[in-house]
């Protein structure tokens, strides 16, 4: 289904500035508002927990929401260098063991998809629901090359500033916040968290692609009409492979979706949280 973009923006989506952080006893940080069923928000590479800002101000109304750093961002250590996907998958695994969360709805964007949906896959009951946002699947040889290319270089020339601004935004003025936001978080990223988080994204595009019949809870795949490497074409094939899988696809909008639709991007999540409740 595609939804059409909006150039509006409600009070949930104007919660953007920085939160508070608890740890776990691994050193897993986190923010957590709101009570009710469980809800955790997993980023992508080179941002932090704030770029779930309208999410959390919006969905914490409803439900206990608890955005988290990725391995090697904000302010969560480091996995190993060499990490694997499997090894992010591990990681939340452990931040559920240690947040004491049996059963979780789970919603990743890009690099935190990949990691939503293998803990999907490999969690079972423990996942109600996932939602993929702007989420791969079996990259084409081209997009392939071209991600593994920048992997490689980051060793090199070291985080990319201004590529994924490129990538991730257009030219419009109302994508003008998000845009600067995004900036100041890939400033602040480290360096090796992001090279060894940028690494496992770039290779991961497939480790979990055949896990999807597996995942019997409500799978939402969104993404925005215009994202050149988080396509629509990859959100439909997803879906029709999900027992439970929906697609929803936002018009005129590129990878950093939840930041520049908030409104249309958390009703669509709202939607997801609220389907199929009888299920289990």
């Amino acid at each position: 289904m595609r939804i059409a973009g909006s150039t509006t923006q409600g009070t949930c989506a104007k919660a953007y500035g920085a939160f508070a952080r608890d740890a776990t006893a691994s050193g897993i940080a986190y923010h957590e508002a709101g009570t009710g069923e469980p809800l955790v928000l997993i980023h992508g590479v080179g941002m932090r927990l704030e770029a779930w800002g309208p999410q959390i101000a919006c969905l914490s109304a409803s439900h206990r929401v608890i955005a988290v750093d990725m391995p090697g961002h904000g302010g969560s250590r480091k996995l190993p260098v060499g990490s694997p996907l499997e090894a992010f998958v591990a990681w939340f695994g452990r931040f559920l063991d240690e947040m004491g969360l049996d059963a979780v709805n789970v919603a990743g964007h890009s690099m935190g998809a990949l990691v939503s949906g293998g803990a999907a896959a490999t969690f079972g009951d423990r996942i109600k629901r996932v939602a993929y946002l702007n989420g791969v699947y079996r990259r084409d040889p081209e997009a392939k090359a071209a991600v593994l290319a920048r992997a490689a270089a980051i060793s090199q020339s070291g985080v990319d500033k201004e590529g994924p601004l490129v990538r991730w935004f257009g030219d419009d003025p109302d994508s003008a916040i998000a845009r600067e936001l995004t900036r100041k978080w890939l400033n602040l990223v480290d360096p090796e968290g992001y090279a060894i988080a940028y690494s496992a994204f770039a290779g991961g595009d497939a480790t979990f692609a055949d896990r999807w019949k597996d995942v019997a809870g409500p799978a939402l795949f969104l993404t925005g009409s215009d994202d050149p490497n988080s396509t629509p074409l990859m959100a439909v094939q997803m879906a029709a492979l999900a027992p439970q899988g929906s697609v929803r696809i936002v018009e005129g909008h590129r990878h950093m979706v939840n930041l520049t639709a908030p409104d249309i991007v958390n009703s669509l999540l709202a939607e997801w949280l609220s389907f199929g409740e009888d299920v289990r």
